[in-house]
């Protein structure tokens, strides 16, 4: 299996395989743990293994709760990719990922980190677009950044913003966009 990380094309679709590996090692573990209670007659170890198997049910459960979170977010097509992808050469563009606040969870398809906001493509119907862009506009001026991030819902929206922004090369780089980068990386899943 092929290392993703954050931001980069195909990240949900990886992050999904590894969680679920981890999930069934915690209850092979946990079942192994209870299935040993019945090899030995000492009623002082089948307490242990059963305290075993209950403190065992904690981590599984610990990252079972993202994965189910985000089981309905699938990784873009290879069309999308390929018809964002030219852009990288401009400015950053991070993809896959699925932005949590207190009280939603973004996927975000494709995001341009640029020097004069963040604009990012979000292709979910049920999301509320401006109570998450506010959400997340706090969340950067907290960080000491502009708060200029912009939710796109429209994939052909999406596409015509990036036609229209300039290369990042003809701003100033003062960190920023490194820094949003990072906080968008922070901030996902």
């Amino acid at each position: 299996m092929k290392k993703y990380a954050k931001g980069q094309y195909g990240y949900r679709d990886y992050r999904k395989k590894k969680e679920i590996l981890k999930v069934c090692f915690g209850a092979v573990m946990i079942l192994i743990q209870l299935g040993a209670r019945f090899l030995t007659d000492n009623e002082a170890w089948k307490n242990i293994l059963t305290v075993m198997a209950i403190l065992s049910v904690l981590p599984t459960a610990n990252v079972a709760s993202p994965l189910v979170a985000s089981w309905r977010f699938k990784t873009p097509s290879k069309d999308f990719y390929e018809k964002v992808s030219p852009y990288e050469k401009q400015f950053t563009v991070l993809y896959d990922l699925i932005l949590t606040t207190k009280d939603s969870i973004i996927p975000v398809e494709a995001a341009a980190v640029h020097p004069t906001g963040v604009y990012a493509c979000c292709d979910l119907a049920k999301a509320d677009v401006a109570k998450a862009e506010k959400a997340f506009n706090e969340i950067f001026a907290g960080h000491k950044l502009d708060p200029n991030v912009k939710l796109i819902p429209d994939k052909s929206a999406f596409y015509r913003r990036l036609d229209s922004l300039k290369p990042a090369s003809q701003y100033e780089d003062d960190g920023s966009v490194e820094y949003a980068g990072g906080l968008l990386k922070n901030l996902s899943m």
